[in-house]
């Protein structure tokens, strides 16, 4: 949960209480959000917030705006040309940010760091996270309904074929969440990108995968990003889009799956807030995560995707079982 906290008339910081552990579903590369942000400004990214230091405490500047809308059925989900600009831009200075240039401490060990180019390496270290910490770790919890819904531990191995054999780019900061709630414009109209919790150094097309996967653009505005991705990313970094062709497909199959194992997780968890089940919300998660598993039926090797029945069946035996366990 998000508190904000006054500082002056004209400053306020936000502040964020502990998720639960379980939560804890993204691999995560730096050790303070703070300390990188204060490295950013060093290396001249405006659009982050500012740390305020409140004695051996630091805190973000809250940015006063609005996000970017989202996608619904009667909005297209396109965004401004300014705001479009500035978005390329942010990849702009991002992608001249390389290994080695920022001074914030990272959390992952150094035998976790794949060497700067090996994208497959650099894909599989999140592959490895994925099956490891959110896979395995909730195994206890949520093996039976992860097999109603037909995933299993081979469905890493398919995934691994799938999403093998990436063309070797150079590496350099990405922020790993760009999506419309992360970006916020100000009364001014500038962008400011806030949530940079899951930054990392690796593959500069894992970014803009995640961030096109994330912004469910409008067809024409997403082809318009990837060519503005490629004009200003081979410009910062000579052969970093090199590839791309062939290589966004796969890591967009590698983000449909990705989105299956924490999701259910956390629809699940959702149904079941305060041990009371939420039936009047589960035929829309159950919806939710049919389109989830179906997007993610090639990469995962789904033979069968289940029916909305089928999964609404899944969720409801998933409680039950853990109220009967409880």
């Amino acid at each position: 949960m998000l508190h904000l906290l006054p500082l002056t008339d004209r400053t306020w910081v936000k502040c964020r209480e502990p998720r639960a552990e379980i939560l804890w579903l993204d691999r995560r590369c730096f050790t303070s959000e703070e300390e990188l942000l204060r490295a950013l400004k060093e290396h001249k990214i405006v659009c982050v917030p500012d740390v305020v230091g409140v004695g051996d405490t630091d805190f973000q500047r809250f940015i006063e705006g609005r996000t970017l809308p989202l996608r619904r059925w009667w909005s297209s989900g396109q965004v401004s040309d300014a705001v479009f600009d500035q978005i390329v831009d942010l990849f702009r200075e991002m992608t001249r940010i390389r290994p080695g240039m920022l001074a914030a401490k990272r959390r992952c060990e150094p035998e976790d760091r794949p060497e700067d180019g090996d994208t497959d390496g650099f894909l599989e270290r999140l592959i490895v996270f994925m099956e490891d910490q959110v896979y395995d770790r909730n195994r206890p919890q949520f093996e039976g309904l992860f097999a109603d819904l037909g995933v299993t531990d081979e469905s890493f191995t398919l995934l691994r074929k799938s999403v093998s054999g990436l063309t070797s780019r150079p590496f350099c900061l990405l922020h790993a969440d760009l999506h419309r709630k992360n970006l916020i414009v100000d009364p001014r109209g500038q962008l400011w990108v806030i949530d940079w919790e899951l930054a990392m150094l690796g593959d500069p097309l894992y970014d803009l995968a995640t961030h096109l996967y994330l912004m469910r653009y409008p067809d024409p505005q997403e082809r318009r990003m990837v060519q503005e991705w490629r004009r200003v990313v081979e410009r910062a970094l000579p052969t970093g889009s090199r590839g791309w062709e062939n290589d966004l497909s796969r890591i967009l199959d590698f983000k449909r799956a990705q989105s299956v194992f924490t999701d259910v997780i956390r629809v699940s968890l959702k149904l079941s807030q305060n041990e009371d089940f939420n039936w009047a919300g589960l035929p829309l998660a159950a919806g939710k995560l049919h389109r989830i598993l179906t997007a993610a039926a090639r990469p995962l090797g789904l033979e069968a995707v289940p029916t909305h029945a089928q999964i609404m069946a899944a969720l409801v035996r998933r409680h039950r079982e853990t109220g009967a366990a409880g």
